[in-house]
């Protein structure tokens, strides 16, 4: 079929469909394995791929954003909450539009998700050079502002000819479903080449119908994790994010409950158990619970399962203890092997029922499966410590947690970013619904919330009533915004409750706790402050959302129960305390100067050196 290399793009992602479990424990469904674009069109894409998009809208839905950073980032939401089993599209025009898109790209990377990233880029003939922002490298003329993405994607590529498509895409495609190198993927589109006709073969339209991909782990590799967790006393799980990309909760609840093993989850992994699980542990590390490290510092061996283990997990290595025995099931080899973990690399869920199909009877002992308990009583009274009214005005962070919280329900799905929520929400939320808690914290990325938000309401418009809430601080909120006026232009409903502490607080508690003098982060410590301040519901009102101003928790609760009742995305806008943020007690390595003037920076240092004494050495 002759078409031009836009064409082939766009009629080739139609025709690939996948078994999708919409659902934990639903039957599979078939369903479409792109289920839609996040379009911004420019010069560089509107007039060959914007056109074959238009000719196909019925089959491959286009949703328009207000700025590509925002919308690439609704496409790593809507993968998250679809749980990796689809991914979108994000594509703009060249220049300033793609790289706008580069930070999108990045938190895919750092989070494993995919998406299939398509920009414009300059004419592959050069005739026209320098064309309309293209930049130019004087002693490379190959190199354009696309190959800004080559750090952060898993696999590019620039199509040079429209036969590269035939290869290339598919390509493309198998690293964003795998499971073990999943991550985004870019194509570069020169504007000569997308409008190039070829004739493809009919081969390339014809229907694909992908199946899980579910690796079984090598048999030596078992073996030797089988021996490890034979011989533990007090074995503990970490459950990661790829706990959910496998699908695998009910498997690891199930498993830990018959074995007697606490489970402690990272932030991707959070809402792998619910929180009145037997085995819940808590969330682990510097953004987690007090409990959940006790546990890890005590544990002889780890069974990590699908978690790549950064250092607000492992609280900078200084978790565990020195002697303690990592097993790493992982469908990345990458992330098996690391701080020298027994490594087996395989899907979580087909990994899991192998051991135990090899394990027998063998349990932890009583008295550790015991302080496991007691952790979670333990963990439940400080959560209801934390969350609890206490008549001050503004409420904490803690307390507007657990006051959304309060008024959720298991279908519920909640998505957050970066500041001081995510230590507040890790511990303080009690997940009520399996995979329903979304946080970026692999790259804290300020401006995801909004994003994202409108990206999961996409993504589960279909799969469930439950609302999609969105927690976000102001200062994230003023980073990236525009994608609340994209959720209401699309008919796509999600709640928004702003917490308005006047600053990057999360950041100026670092900055003060490490010895240095409160600067530039909080608005009153801003240079030149005039005492402007921003109206957050008038600014959301603005973008069609239905927006309020709430202060105390009756009224907030109020709020969430209008805002339930309502179609179109609301925004609640709340003040927070400036500085009452929930400890775990735990270490973190950071940058912190060898000498300085100031007797704090100097004690902070002093800190510093001896919590790095208890760090665990590997690669």
């Amino acid at each position: 079929m002759k078409m031009t290399t836009a064409d082939a793009i766009v009629r080739h992602l139609i025709v690939q469909r996948v078994m999708v479990e919409p659902l934990p424990g639903a039957p599979a469904v078939e369903m479409p394995l792109v289920p839609g674009v996040f379009a911004i069109f420019g010069h560089g894409n509107v007039t060959c791929l914007g056109h074959s998009l238009e000719m196909n809208r019925e089959s491959l839905p286009v949703w328009r954003g207000q700025n590509e950073q925002g919308m690439a980032l609704a496409g790593v939401a809507y993968a998250k909450a679809m749980r990796r089993q689809q991914f979108t599209v994000a594509t703009s025009s060249i220049g300033p539009g793609a790289t706008n898109m580069v930070t999108a790209a990045g938190m895919a990377m750092a989070n494993r998700l995919p998406l299939l990233l398509i920009a414009g880029d300059a004419f592959r003939s050069r005739l026209p050079d320098p064309v309309l922002q293209q930049v130019e490298h004087f002693g490379d003329p190959t190199i354009t502002v696309n190959d800004a993405f080559k750090p952060v994607v898993r696999y590019w590529d620039r199509i040079s000819d429209p036969a590269q498509v035939l290869s290339s895409l598919p390509q493309a495609i198998a690293t964003l479903r795998d499971p073990g190198d999943c991550g985004p993927a870019f194509l570069g589109l020169p504007q000569d080449v997308a409008a190039m006709a070829y004739d493809f073969p009919d081969e390339f339209f014809e229907t694909v119908v992908h199946q899980p991909i579910r690796p079984r782990p090598d048999s030596h590799q078992r073996e030797r994790a089988v021996e490890i967790l034979r011989n533990a006393e007090r074995p503990l799980i970490i459950a990661g994010g790829g706990a959910h990309y496998s699908l695998a909760e009910a498997e690891i609840a199930d498993f830990a409950m018959r074995r007697g093993i606490p489970v402690v989850e990272t932030v991707a992994g959070k809402s792998t158990l619910l929180a009145d699980h037997p085995r819940y542990g808590g969330p682990i590390g510097v953004t987690g619970a007090a409990a959940a490290n006790v546990l890890a510092a005590e544990a002889d061996v780890v069974l990590a399962i699908g978690t790549r283990l950064e250092d607000f997990t492992t609280n900078s290595w200084t978790a565990f203890a020195p002697d303690a025995q990592f097993i790493g099931l992982n469908a990345a080899r990458f992330d098996a092997v690391k701080h020298r973990s027994q490594p087996l690399v395989a899907d979580a869920k087909e990994g899991l029922r192998e051991l135990d199909a090899r394990l027998g009877d063998w349990r932890a002992t009583a008295a550790w499966t015991d302080r496991g308990t007691e952790m979670q009583h333990d963990l439940d009274s400080f959560i209801a410590a934390r969350t609890a009214p206490d008549d001050v005005l503004p409420m904490s962070y803690a307390q507007i947690v657990g006051a959304v919280n309060a008024q959720a329900n298991p279908e519920d799905y909640l998505i957050l970013a970066s500041g001081g929520l995510p230590g507040e929400a890790n511990v303080n939320w009690r997940s009520l619904g399996v995979a329903t808690f979304d946080l970026d914290y692999g790259y804290s990325c300020m401006g995801y919330e909004a994003s994202g938000g409108w990206g999961a309401a996409l993504a589960r418009a279909t799969a469930t009533d439950g609302e999609v809430f969105v927690l976000t601080g102001d200062g994230a909120y003023m980073m990236m915004n525009s994608e609340i006026f994209s959720a209401t232009l699309s008919g796509a409903k999600m709640t928004m409750v702003i917490l308005d502490n006047e600053g990057f607080a999360i950041i100026e508690r670092l900055q003060v706790n490490q010895g240095g003098a409160s600067y530039n982060n909080m608005l009153r410590d801003c240079t030149g402050d005039t005492g402007v301040r921003v109206d957050y519901a008038a600014h959301a009102a603005s973008m069609g959302a239905h927006a309020t101003n709430v202060s105390t928790p009756d009224e907030l609760s109020a709020a969430l129960l209008d805002a339930r009742t309502r179609a179109e995305t609301c925004v609640i806008v709340v003040k927070a305390r400036e500085s009452d943020w929930t400890e775990s007690g735990a270490f973190w390595q950071v940058g912190v100067p060898e000498v300085s003037q100031r007797e704090g920076v100097v004690a902070a240092r002093a800190r510093l050196d001896e919590g790095l004494k208890a760090q665990r050495r590997g690669v």
